[in-house]
């Protein structure tokens, strides 16, 4: 029953066991922890109230069509069931149901439920998982001190002599003498440089020239075919069209769903002695979602993900 009851979680808050109990879920946002600088994703908070016990007909219905038999025949089979699990809990042991929790009694008798963690049944937290961040080191800016304006230095030329003047004006006519001589030199060794560039483009120009005249081109034989081998993409997730006791069942539904246009595939038997019905398989779960809601509103509304590689 455990497997019903986790299915269920995924698309309701409330998921009761007739006559036993009911599983509660909340959302609760993400979460930090300053101890440890630890992020938690959203999640699903699964708890247990003991005191809804009327049947609301969800596990029954999902248990009947799940398993291809009668609403009464599976309503007995829970009665049974949750007589084996008080039996049980009477004799003082507890009950576990997988990715679910654990239900046992306490010393006043009352039953107490601790919730499992290995699962978030939280579907828009897919894929989302807890990581610790390393702390943030943040630069303290220190302020800049402004500097004082001060008056400006004002520079007042010293006054020369005659005598001075006259031998700066023999020095400046030396310097402008010897700039006039380093002109035309430059120009004299820029057109030297000029020159033999020209005749070293020259010879190398022939030189590539004659190779081009000499070079020949031989093609012996075609070049090989290139096959490129592309990698299969990995479809990991399935919709669950239904599992059927009687292989016969799952082919009929598997050609009605191929007739409808659907990539349907048949899956081989699992441990429970059912034979699985795909509408189709997808490579991400963004893509599972969407043409799941899609069958949810136009075909069949028990239709489940399953997440496995085949």
């Amino acid at each position: 029953m455990e497997q019903y009851i986790s299915q269920l979680l995924y698309r309701y808050q409330c998921v009761t066991v007739p006559g036993f109990g009911a599983f509660l879920t909340e959302i609760q946002s993400a979460q930090w922890d300053e101890s440890s600088n630890a992020f938690y994703p959203p999640k699903k908070l699964v708890s247990f109230n003991s005191y809804l016990k009327n049947n609301d007909g969800l596990l029954a219905s999902h248990i009947s069509q799940m398993e291809k038999t009668s609403y009464e025949t599976a309503v007995q089979d829970l009665q049974k069931e949750v007589s084996l699990w008080k039996n049980a809990l009477l004799n003082n042991q507890s009950i576990v149901l997988q990715n679910i929790g654990t239900v046992s009694l306490n010393y006043e008798g009352s039953l107490v439920f601790e919730a499992s963690n290995h699962i978030n049944y939280h579907t828009a937290a897919f894929g989302l998982t807890s990581f610790v961040s390393p702390l943030v080191k943040r630069e303290i800016v220190q302020e800049v001190p402004v500097l004082e304006e001060k008056e400006p230095i004002v520079f007042i030329p010293e006054t020369t002599t005659t005598k001075s003047y006259s031998y700066l004006k023999y020095a400046a006519v030396f310097v402008v003498g010897l700039g006039v001589a380093g002109v035309f030199g430059a120009n004299m060794y820029e057109e030297r440089v000029l020159e033999e560039t020209k005749l070293v483009q020259t010879e190398v120009q022939k030189e590539v020239e004659d190779k081009i005249q000499e070079a020949t081109f031989f093609i012996e034989s075609p070049l090989p075919n290139v096959k490129l081998t592309v990698k299969e993409q990995k479809l990991s997730y399935h919709i669950v069209a239904g599992a059927f006791r009687e292989e016969s069942n799952a082919q009929r539904i598997f050609e009605r769903l191929s007739k409808e246009g659907f990539k349907s595939r048949r899956l081989e038997k699992n441990k429970f002695g059912l034979y699985p019905v795909l509408y189709g398989s997808y490579s991400t779960y963004a893509e599972s979602q969407k043409a799941m809601a899609e069958i949810h509103k136009t075909q069949n509304k028990e239709a489940w993900l399953l997440i496995k590689d085949l």
